[in-house]
């Protein structure tokens, strides 16, 4: 109850009086504003018009007219990170997010588990009677945590949000999308081919949550986090919309550079003697580390001038296909702010926009069709993706650009996300717009902002103090700090610090100055006792042109021995800069009890990667015990994994089927010699190991695979496994469902099993080979 009982009671109800205010749910200040947070990902500071860039964006030029620009604003330089951090106010190491969330290790800065003394802004306003509604990306649940027989309360509903659409990993197909509306999984309304596309289905779920609520009553202030998938990779659009910008991308990425930054600084976002950066500005990729550690290619940019005629051509392709991307996610959002103003809701809503990091280099040097080679250590030849080309942006692509491009669309600054000591990571677009108490601003305000920030801002917007004890849990303080003050007033003083630890990588902002290690994000250098010490004035080298350490070094050894005063204070250590397919591959809680047998049952829900079985690396049998009713039986008994990758066991043309899609690259395929006739049976792929394969284009557990028909080899072949995760924030694994997993270049044959059932799939990884299949049929099956 909110207060003791005011009222009287008696033995007859006719003799009491009642108080109602002890009883109902807690109300919102009278005039309390609407609250909406419009979050980009991955889109760098110089991508979008309203910050200089080629990317026309109308949506958020109509939002920037309307309120403040930030030029200044900063982030974590990764994606659940810079979230954990606007949603609670605290910085990531505090929140236990100094990665993703997938990527969590067991110390209290890295754990990606949020203390719930950390509370979210959902769940204060909650108490202070908002309806809160989250719409999009998620990626603040641990991966082993997003199973249906997980603990939710990390989930979003589980931090404050009455309402959650979207997805709980840090990244989706745009084309079939693994959605989660509240606490269930569901289907996406449409296929791409009726016209679906994530960013609509999106947009209409975020106003069908307020419309809904505002019916009902009008007056209530409202809470939504518009958390877009745009503009992580996979870059999928329609094609009339990359089409837009064919021409706009030819000059190549060097050059645009030129023109983007000219804008900035006629929008007076960066001052009049702002240079640019170079490109590979540490002389990379010939720079090594203190002991000798090659640089990462991952994080080196090709010239212009030194690639082909094709290379340049498959380039522009991937520029034009991710602007109209973002373009037509910015179209969509616009109805969402349609509808606002048609509501009339729109004057009294403070919309913040930001984007999460930089512009993402995970596409590498050369792009790729398909993002998840990157987690499996797999770089991509150009010649690979020219021969899709025209796929790029489609239902059958997964596809990222080159680091050129990630470089020019965070024009001036070098590098890129994963960067936490670099700009072109950590400074990002921002916007506030509140028509009715903040009048537009035609100057952009240069103060230092970071994400930690804008929670304090909320509370001091609204009238709210941070409350000392949340749902049980007292609260740790609030580490940012408001910056209302700037919103009106252009010379409102500035913060002083912000600590960045990520991903290997340490830094410090100090009053205009930022102290940095040179040390590659998932290098695996480590060594980090022999970094090298970076210092840079930004206030007045806004692009990180000129490394003053030498010219200020008492300046940096106290930024750095302050930098650890701040890691101890905030939970920075240990670092941890081992290479994306070491993270994935880490030891770390699965979401289910580790076992060496797993049962799988039709129609269940997709079971998530860090949930299912692991089969990297290792021998594995895969059993089907099924009835066969029809000769013309087919379909799917068990996927998992898709497009980018990933293995499946059906039934085609009457004859069961084995195919491993080595990562959308190579489609290993093993088909049974013989019919499947009607009646039970028992269908195994058993895959022996017997080494690595040393090819670095292809590498991976080699071994064979042999199809079994109760216990009689039908088919068997040599084939390669892949060396990491399928798609550790996508498709799961499946069971004869509707919807099993699209591994479309695997099969032809429908997704759901037709012409019989399907008892249950046991998928077996103790290392035993099976050869008495008869034995494992009466064991494993109980069939008529």
């Amino acid at each position: 109850m909110t207060r003791d009982f005011a009222g009287r009671i008696e033995l007859d109800i006719r003799d009491s009086v009642p108080d109602w205010e002890p009883f109902l749910a807690p109300k919102p200040p009278a005039g309390a504003p609407n609250v909406v947070f419009i979050v980009w990902d991955d889109v760098g500071y110089g991508t979008m018009d309203c910050f200089g860039g080629p990317v026309k964006t109308p949506t958020m030029n109509r939002i920037a007219d309307r309120g403040v620009r930030y030029s200044n604003f900063h982030t974590t330089a990764l994606c659940s990170p810079t979230r954990a951090s606007l949603l609670t106010g605290r910085n990531a190491t505090s929140n236990g997010m100094a990665t993703i969330a997938e990527f969590g290790a067991g110390f209290p800065g890295i754990s990606t588990r949020i203390p719930f003394e950390n509370g979210f802004l959902s769940e204060v306003l909650l108490e202070h009677g908002y309806n809160t509604y989250c719409v999009g990306k998620w990626h603040l649940t641990p991966g082993d945590e997003t199973g249906m027989a997980a603990w939710k309360k990390r989930w979003p509903l589980g931090r404050g949000f009455e309402r959650f659409y979207g997805f709980l990993g840090g990244e989706s197909s745009c084309w079939y999308p693994d959605l989660v509306h509240d606490n269930h999984p569901v289907e996406p309304p449409a296929t791409p081919e009726e016209g679906y596309h994530i960013a609509k289905d999106l947009s209409d779920r975020a106003i069908e949550f307020i419309r809904d609520a505002k019916v009902v009553e009008p007056e209530k202030p409202f809470f939504l986090y518009f958390s877009l998938d745009a503009a992580h990779a996979p870059h999928h659009v329609f094609q009339e919309w990359s089409d837009k910008y064919k021409g706009v991308f030819d000059e190549g990425y060097e050059a645009i550079r030129n023109s983007i930054l000219a804008r900035q600084k006629e929008l007076g976002l960066l001052p009049e003697d702002t240079e640019l950066s170079g490109i590979n500005p540490h002389g990379e990729p010939a720079t090594t580390g203190p002991d000798g550690q090659p640089w990462p290619l991952l994080d080196t940019v090709r010239p212009w001038d030194s690639l082909s005629e094709d290379e340049k051509r498959l380039f522009v392709r991937m520029a034009e296909v991710f602007a109209g991307y973002v373009e037509y996610t910015d179209d969509q959002v616009g109805r969402v702010v349609d509808f606002l103003e048609s509501s009339g809701e729109l004057d009294n809503t403070i919309i913040v926009v930001i984007s999460d990091n930089g512009a993402s280099g995970e596409g590498g040097p050369n792009g790729t069709f398909n993002e998840w080679r990157f987690f499996n250590g797999v770089p991509t030849p150009t010649k690979l993706t020219l021969e899709h080309i025209d796929e790029l942006g489609g239902p059958m692509s997964y596809n990222h650009y080159n680091t050129g491009w990630a470089w020019a669309f965070d024009t001036p600054f070098p590098y890129w996300k994963r960067w936490a000591g670099f700009e072109g990571g950590i400074a990002d677009m921002c916007m506030v717009s509140w028509p009715a108490r903040v009048p537009a601003q035609a100057t952009p305000r240069t103060q230092y902002v970071h994400a930690v920030d804008v929670v304090p801002t909320i509370y001091d917007l609204i009238g709210i103090t941070a409350p000392a004890s949340l749902n049980g849990f007292d609260q740790s303080p609030i580490e940012g700090e408001s910056f209302r003050a700037s919103l009106t007033d252009e010379d409102a003083p500035a913060k002083r610090t912000q600590f960045y630890a990520m991903l290997g990588q340490r830094a410090l902002y100090e009053e205009g100055w930022l102290a940095c290690t040179l040390h590659p994000p998932l290098s695996g250098w480590g060594k980090f006792d022999q970094d090298a010490w970076e210092l840079y004035h930004i206030e007045v080298d806004r692009s990180q042109s000129r490394n003053v350490a030498a010219q200020e070094p008492e300046r940096l050894e106290r930024m750095k021995a302050h930098w650890f005063e701040l890691a101890e204070q905030y939970n920075g250590l240990p670092l941890d800069d081992r290479t994306a397919l070491e993270q994935a591959l880490a030891e770390r809680p699965s979401g289910a009890p580790p076992r060496d047998r797993y049962v799988y049952y039709p129609d269940c829900a997709p079971v998530p990667e860090q949930s299912a079985v692991a089969i990297a690396g290792r021998s594995y049998t895969i059993s089907a015990g099924m009835h066969v009713t029809t000769p013309d039986a087919c379909g799917v008994l068990f996927a998992h994994g898709g497009l980018t990758g990933g293995h499946s066991l059906y039934v085609q043309d009457r004859r069961p089927t084995y195919a491993f899609n080595w990562v959308g690259t190579h489609l290993q395929t093993i088909a049974s010699d013989r019919d499947l006739e009607p009646g039970p049976h028992v269908v195994t792929a058993e895959f022996v190991a017997t080494g690595r394969n040393e090819d670095p284009m292809m590498a991976g557990a080699r071994g064979t695979l042999t199809l079994y028909v109760d216990g009689t080899a039908v088919g068997s072949d040599e084939i390669v496994t892949q060396p990491g995760p399928f798609c550790a924030v996508g498709d799961g694994l499946c069971v004869g469902r509707d919807d099993a997993s699209p591994v479309t270049p695997a099969y032809t044959a429908p997704y759901s099993f037709i012409g019989g059932s399907i008892d249950k799939v046991i998928v077996d990884v103790s290392g035993d080979r099976y050869l008495d299949h008869e034995a494992q049929v009466r064991g494993w099956f109980l069939l008529d």
